[in-house]
């Protein structure tokens, strides 16, 4: 998706809440359980604009349909070096309606799983509308 990279490359992590459907699943490379709705969705890509250093996509591969994409990225995560695939549906109004993020390798996976554990309670207060 053209726009939810756009954003993620211009660091506006804020503003891929607007791209997100309302009923949008993300699937976290380091948690079992998937998270679903905007509000708790767009708190966690929030809390990966904290955490991701020197971001950069370096591939991205489409659908023939166009409601499909994968973009490749590299990343630091607290100093150790990420590799990581965002596996992107879109609904028929064009908004993410599923994100799965995939990384390697374990001692990135583990950096992440570190950095965002930090960041959840935060996290769940921006979901909940509260400030922290």
């Amino acid at each position: 998706m053209k726009e939810f990279r756009a954003a993620v490359e211009a660091g506006d992590f804020e503003g891929l809440g607007d791209l997100l459907a309302d009923d949008v699943v993300f699937r976290s490379p380091v948690a079992f359980k998937p998270y679903d709705g905007k509000p708790i969705v767009a708190a966690i890509l929030r809390g990966v604009g904290r955490v991701f250093t020197e971001f950069r996509y370096v591939r991205e591969l489409e659908d023939a349909d166009g409601s499909g994409s994968a973009l490749v990225f590299e990343t630091v995560v607290d100093g150790v070096s990420v590799n990581g695939i965002d596996l992107i549906r879109t609904n028929e109004a064009g908004l993410v309606s599923e994100l799965t993020v995939m990384v390697r390798p374990l001692s990135g996976a583990n950096a992440l799983a570190t950095a965002m554990a930090a960041q959840f309670e935060q996290i769940v207060a921006e979901a909940s509308g509260e400030t922290a």
